[in-house]
């Protein structure tokens, strides 16, 4: 029962994920560093966030955006030092704003001393601390693509052995199953419990495990085979991550996430179980899976935006499936997604305010703890790349790569239309902080483009208007935080069967909230709410109309149940 459930600080909390390189500009070199961060935590504050989660900020090459780590213990220079990780860290906890850092442990970069001295020789101490396999018939040990597209493995002239990268070439994975690589990991993260942290986001843990058979994967139809069902849940994550729990996680008060590739709700009772053996909750990507709900160009590439249907079934089951039984994350987008508004909402300036407000509240109203990405607050919208040279992400480069230039399967203006609504740099544009060149990002040249729209939609614009997404936000935060039935409500979905109406019902105490959302850019029927007699929590339209939403309209009641 939702009333029995034990209560927990990350449950009740509202993340705010921050991409550091795109956030805000200190010194003026055109990246986003720590200082920038600590300079905007008056800003967080006042959206009434409890936690960040901050992006890989770990010393990198920076092949992956600093996903690709080449010292735990050291912050990337372009980033700033530890000193000013320590100002962050103390400015935050002075305005009662927890700190998640990024636990990248899957794999690290081919320049971190490990992987270094492990490449040096077959005898070398550290050549067990990553997966090295012999060539099969002169050519890879098996067929696996990586996610950023080619083969998954790397040869290496040295040794005559492949090593296998389940992403980019320089992200090698680590061995788990040496003891002494788990040794090394458990120590990195208590180093880091031991400064203050307040939790890991934990990248693709989900993957740390790999069948030991490392046989070849179905056939995906462009010469490579699909490696998921060998990496993703494997044979031992478990056993991994509970050891993890009682070395580490179990000894300090952390929010722990996973960001779980390939999981499936039973998998998700597992890693998020309610007696606390492993991680707090889990990401799951299948309501971002746009390949699975529309026509795909090719792999994850589609032009076609998600249906309500798909995206309410998918996030229906995952609240009825983990009720009573683990803890759910609640998100639209991230640094690896779109922009939510793009995506899931309609970004035209006629309608991206109230649909960016209806998407809020339908996530923020549902069971589970939800995640704002930086931006999102005020409605930042998806990019529009005109050459795959605007373009830095490392797939999307790898994708025109392979799919454009090596197969032609894609032709370029096809390829670039998937990147205009899927790709990762849409989420990575800078944080457009008012009207300023750059949009005050940056006094300098910025990383990567600036959104042109950032002269209306900004930071500046939205504080100085009472109506903006940016205060939407700001109440539906307050209201976490004062009605206990929006964190520990149970779950009950209404209207399953339309086609232009998001709704359902929270349950708990006696007490009944009852959220409709309008999905359309049209009116729709509706007389959920008006049935009631309760206290309208929020909506995003001044003035209603009786037995309709209007366009992207939503409404959220609640009252006692006379039942």
């Amino acid at each position: 029962m939702a009333e029995q459930e034990k209560r927990a600080w990350w449950k009740e909390a509202v993340i705010y994920q921050i991409y550091p390189r795109s956030f805000a500009d200190s010194n003026g070199d055109g990246i986003g560093d720590l200082n920038g961060v600590t300079e905007h935590l008056d800003y967080l504050a006042r959206l009434g966030i409890d936690v960040i989660w901050l992006s890989p900020v770990y010393r990198s090459p920076n092949d992956d955006n600093g996903y690709d780590i080449s010292d735990y213990r050291n912050i990337m220079e372009e980033f700033g030092t530890m000193e000013d990780f320590d100002r962050l860290l103390a400015a935050a906890h002075e305005r009662h704003i927890r700190v998640v850092m990024d636990l990248v442990v899957n794999h690290t970069s081919d320049e971190h001393p490990w992987f270094m001295e492990s490449r040096q020789s077959k005898e070398n101490p550290y050549r067990d601390y990553y997966i090295w396999k012999d060539p099969k018939d002169g050519r890879e040990p098996n067929n696996w693509e990586s996610w950023f597209s080619g083969s998954a493995w790397q040869f290496d002239e040295r040794t005559g052995q492949y090593y296998l990268h389940c992403f980019s070439r320089k992200q090698p994975d680590l061995n788990w199953e040496n003891p002494t690589v788990r040794e090394e990991v458990f120590d990195l993260m208590d180093w880091w419990c031991r400064k203050g942290i307040d939790g890991f986001r934990m990248d693709v843990i989900s993957m740390i495990s790999k069948d030991q058979a490392f046989p070849d994967g179905p056939d995906k139809g462009d010469g490579f085979g699909d490696m998921a069902p060998y990496v993703c849940n494997g044979p031992r994550v478990h056993e991994y991550l509970q050891e993890m729990n009682r070395r580490v996680l179990s000894r300090y008060d952390l929010l722990t996430v996973g960001e779980a590739a390939g999981v499936t709700v039973e998998e998700a009772k597992k890693y998020a179980n309610a007696e606390g053996t492993e991680l707090g909750m889990v990401f799951h990507f299948e309501h971002t899976d746009g390949a699975a709900n529309s026509d795909a160009v090719i792999g994850k590439w589609t032009v076609t935006p998600p249906r309500l249907s798909y995206v309410r079934r998918i996030l229906n089951k995952w609240q009825t499936e983990l009720e009573g039984k683990a803890w759910g994350s609640l998100y639209w987008d991230n640094h690896d997604q779109p922009r939510a508004v793009s995506r899931f909402g309609n970004d035209s300036p006629k309608w991206r305010e109230k649909s960016a407000e209806m998407l809020a509240t339908v996530l923020h109203m549902q069971k589970g703890t939800p995640y704002i990405y930086q931006g999102e607050e005020i409605g930042m919208t998806n990019m529009r790349f005109h050459s795959v040279h605007d373009c830095a992400d490392l797939e999307e480069k790898n994708a025109w790569q392979q799919y454009v230039v090596e197969q032609g399967v894609v032709d370029e203006k096809t390829m670039l239309d998937c990147f205009n609504h899927v790709a990762r740099d849409n989420a990575r544009t800078p944080m457009q902080w008012d009207d300023t060149e750059n949009a005050g990002f940056t006094t300098g040249s910025a990383w990567l483009a600036v959104n042109p729209n950032y002269k209306t939609i900004n930071v500046k614009a939205a504080l100085a208007d009472p109506h903006s997404i940016f205060y939407y936000y700001q109440r539906l935060i307050q209201l976490r935080h004062t009605h206990p039935i929006i964190v520990y409500g149970r779950f009950r979905p209404l209207l399953e069967d339309s086609e232009e109406i998001y709704a359902y019902e929270r349950v708990m105490d006696g007490q009944i909230l009852t959220v409709a959302a309008n999905w359309t850019d049209h009116e729709a029927a509706c007389q959920l709410v008006e049935a009631t007699k309760g206290e309208m929590l929020i909506t995003n339209y001044a003035e209603h109309k009786p037995g309709v939403l209007q366009p992207y309209e939503v409404q959220v009641v609640l009252y006692d149940d006379k039942d």
